[in-house]
C-alpha cells in the first residue's frame, strides 16, 4: 500500500509538472536543417533517394546503414530463440482448434491480412508502411491459424519453423546483396540511385528501396511466424 501511494504522488507530481511547463515551451515554427534536408531531397533534389515518402527514404537510403544493423539484431535475436527452444522436449498434444464458425472467419481475416500487408509492403515506398510494418502484419496470419486450428495444423500446411527460417535467410541474404552490389559497380555500401533504377516499366519504384522493403517484409513475416511457433510449443511430453 505504502509503494502504491509513492507511486500515485509521484505520477501525479511529473503529470502536474508537464502540465506547468507545456504551455511554456517555445513551439517549433521552423524544420532544422537535417529535417529540411530530408524534405527537399527524398523525391527531388541533387541527393533524392527517388521516393515520396520520407520515412523510407531515411530508413532506407540516408540512414539505410543504421537499419541493416538493426535487422541484423533481429535477426541474431531470433537465431538465439531457435537455438534455446532447439532440445526442448515434446508433449503430448491434442489440438482440436476452435468452432468451425470462428475458423471460418480466420479464413476471411486471414486472407485480407495478407492482401493487406502485401500491399503494405508493396506500397511503402511511396506511402506510409514498408517491409517491416507490412511483414508484422502478415505474421499475424500465422498467429491466427495456430490459435483457431492448431499449430499442428499450421506445420501440415507446410510452414514449419525451419521454412520459416529458410525464408528468414533468403530475405536478410536479399538485403545483404542489395546492399553490397554497388560497390561491385564502382557505388558505395547501400547505394540506392542511380545503381538502382528509379522506376521499372513505368512505375515508380525508388531504386533499391523496394528491394529492400520486399526481403524485409519475408525477413520479418517468417522472424516473428518462428517466434509464434515456438510459443507454442507446449511444455512437456509427446507431440500428437
Amino acid at each position: 500500500m505504502r509503494k502504491f501511494i509513492t507511486l500515485s504522488i509521484i505520477l501525479l507530481a511529473v503529470m502536474a509538472g508537464a502540465y506547468y511547463i507545456s504551455p511554456h515551451l517555445a513551439p517549433k515554427t521552423e524544420l532544422n536543417p537535417l529535417g529540411e534536408f530530408y524534405l527537399r531531397n527524398s523525391y527531388f533534389g541533387e541527393y533524392s533517394a527517388g521516393s515520396p515518402e520520407v520515412v523510407t527514404a531515411i530508413l532506407w537510403d540516408y540512414r539505410g546503414l543504421d537499419t541493416y544493423f538493426e535487422t541484423a539484431v533481429l535477426f541474431m535475436a531470433i537465431i538465439g530463440a531457435v537455438s534455446i527452444f532447439r532440445n526442448m522436449p515434446s508433449v503430448s498434444f491434442h489440438p482440436h482448434g476452435l468452432t468451425s464458425i470462428t475458423r471460418t472467419g480466420v479464413k476471411i481475416v486471414g486472407l485480407i491480412t495478407f492482401i493487406a500487408a502485401a500491399t503494405t509492403m508493396f506500397h511503402g515506398h511511396i506511402t506510409p508502411g514498408g517491409g517491416f510494418q507490412g511483414g508484422s502484419m502478415l505474421a499475424v496470419v500465422p498467429l491466427l491459424v495456430i490459435v483457431a486450428f492448431s499449430k499442428k495444423a499450421l506445420e501440415k500446411a507446410g510452414l514449419t519453423k525451419e521454412r520459416a527460417l529458410v525464408i528468414r535467410t533468403i530475405g536478410l541474404l536479399t538485403i545483404a546483396i542489395v546492399a553490397f552490389f554497388p560497390l561491385l559497380v564502382g557505388g558505395y555500401f547501400m547505394q540506392n540511385l542511380p545503381v538502382y533504377p528509379r522506376e521499372l516499366y513505368g512505375m515508380l519504384i525508388s531504386g533499391s528501396l523496394f528491394l529492400f522493403n520486399m526481403a524485409e517484409f519475408l525477413a520479418v513475416g517468417a522472424g516473428f511466424t518462428i517466434i509464434f511457433l515456438l510459443l507454442s510449443n507446449p511444455e512437456g511430453g509427446n507431440e500428437a
